[in-house]
């Protein structure tokens, strides 16, 4: 059974994901002499989202780009360079700058990813890091202290911005998964999970970042195709309990989760569920779901978000789905079930999310823009986001050598015949992709093509 699934012009005005008034919000002066917003339940609701300026002018110079080129996405800092800015990139304080600009006063969503832990990305290549696994010091001085430094301004801390962050993807998920002996170990990730440096890292992001009133932490948590299965689900949710009580975090730094970052898996299946069985033979037995828990992203987001609760996480706490690529619409989406020979056609036949195999991960061939973003869409989840934004690689498709500490790995090259993480089968990558976070028109068009709900 696989148990490794990863994954990752001219504006502007904020986008709009607004659900309603904005109710019993608290005040309190800052000493910049501006009102300071108490937090809230859920930092989507009643607020605009920021639109980055960089990205979008990349999406509106693509053909048909402009039907989304107004829509928020994630910032990446994925290196110490990026908070600055780098090769003309904005950096943090003018994308905050921005963002008062664009909120005109009003609640604005401002969405981080905090992703350079010291030995990132343990079970793969295309997303390594600038860090090695050692440098926990140069994580937190080099790295998150000036992050929460900025955010700590009064210009910002005390202001209409809500800052979301997203705090360092795929990383707890591999130390339960990837270590241990498991087939899908790898030293790396034995490695991390000894010096415990992904638990540090991330309960002193948790720690720092959230005593800041306006920041909201939301912790990755994988995708159902990756901790769904009951070996590794509750393992996951005493992982993050750990990181979240490290490093002088508590459990109430914690806005949320967020699941299927940066990658493919449909957010809602409706042509069958689990507990559907063809002939006797039960869904979860289907090589498709391999007996996972889970079949699309909304059932396992609710059912984490719940997981925590039972480990001794808030009541309130929220989910974000990452619905930038998850749409799997265009001409190969089913329009019902499958034919009830037998399981596997079943579900082959009616299943939305087309990839050869849930545990691919690297610019698929065939996938769509997902459901827009949206505030408190369902029950427990705080938004729909695009915290990938559309257009970026997830890595290089050959080895090309860079300076950002990103590597080549296989499964982003489109011969690739697999590994166990996959059950050995094709990568189901693009071709010519490049580097990862590096703009990739072909797959930007392809996510348009293939967008659901339509564009």
């Amino acid at each position: 059974m696989s148990r490794r699934i990863r994954m990752a012009g001219t504006l502007l005005a904020a986008s709009a994901l607004t659900m309603g008034a904005l109710t019993g919000v608290a005040s309190a002066q800052g000493d910049s002499g501006k009102a300071a917003a108490a937090k809230v339940d859920n930092p989507y609701s009643g607020a605009k989202a920021y639109v980055n300026p960089d990205w979008s002018a990349k999406a509106a110079a693509e053909p048909g780009g402009s039907k989304i080129s107004n829509q928020p996405t994630g910032i990446w800092l994925d290196r110490i360079a990026a908070i600055n800015g780098t090769g003309g990139a904005m950096g943090l304080r003018a994308h905050l700058d921005e963002a008062l600009k664009q909120s005109g006063g009003s609640p604005t969503v401002v969405q981080l990813v905090v992703y350079d832990l010291p030995g990132r990305d343990c079970s793969a290549l295309a997303s390594n890091g600038e860090l090695g696994p050692t440098e926990i010091d140069k994580y937190k001085a080099q790295f998150i202290d000036p992050i929460a430094a900025i955010l700590s301004e009064s210009k910002y801390a005390n202001s209409s911005l809500r800052i979301v962050t997203t705090i360092e993807v795929d990383s707890l998920p591999n130390l339960v998964t990837n270590t241990g002996g498991k087939p899908t170990a790898t030293p790396e990730c034995d490695t991390m999970k000894a010096n415990g440096n992904y638990v540090k890292g991330v309960g002193y992001a948790l720690n720092k970042l959230g005593s800041i009133g306006n920041v909201y932490n939301y912790i990755d948590a994988g995708h159902h195709g990756w901790i769904g299965w009951d070996d590794n689900f509750n393992p996951t949710a005493q992982v993050i309990k750990q990181a979240a009580t490290a490093e002088g975090s508590t459990v109430d730094k914690v806005a949320g989760i967020i699941v299927n970052t940066a990658n493919y898996s449909a957010l809602k299946e409706n042509n069958f569920t689990v507990n559907d069985s063809v002939n006797g033979t039960t869904v979860r037995q289907s090589k498709w779901v391999d007996w996972n828990r889970y079949v699309d992203e909304l059932s396992y987001a609710q059912a984490f978000r719940q997981e925590l609760v039972n480990v001794g996480f808030p009541s309130n706490i929220g989910a974000l789905i990452d619905t930038s690529r998850n749409g799997w619409g265009g001409s190969a989406r089913p329009s019902g079930p499958g034919a009830k020979t037998d399981v596997d056609t079943y579900v082959n036949g009616g299943r939305y999310d087309r990839r050869i195999h849930v545990g691919n991960w690297c610019n698929q061939s065939g996938a769509g823009l997902g459901e827009r973003p949206k505030a408190a869409p369902a029950a427990g989840i705080d938004a729909y986001v695009w915290m990938k934004p559309p257009g970026e690689s997830d890595g290089a498709s050959s080895q090309i050598p860079n300076d950002e500490g990103k590597g080549f790995d296989r499964m982003c090259d489109p011969t690739y015949t697999g590994n166990p993480r996959n059950n050995n089968n094709m990568s189901g990558a693009l071709a010519n992709a490049p580097l990862s976070g590096h703009w990739f028109s072909a797959q930007f068009q392809e996510l348009l093509k293939n967008a659901y709900p339509a564009l």
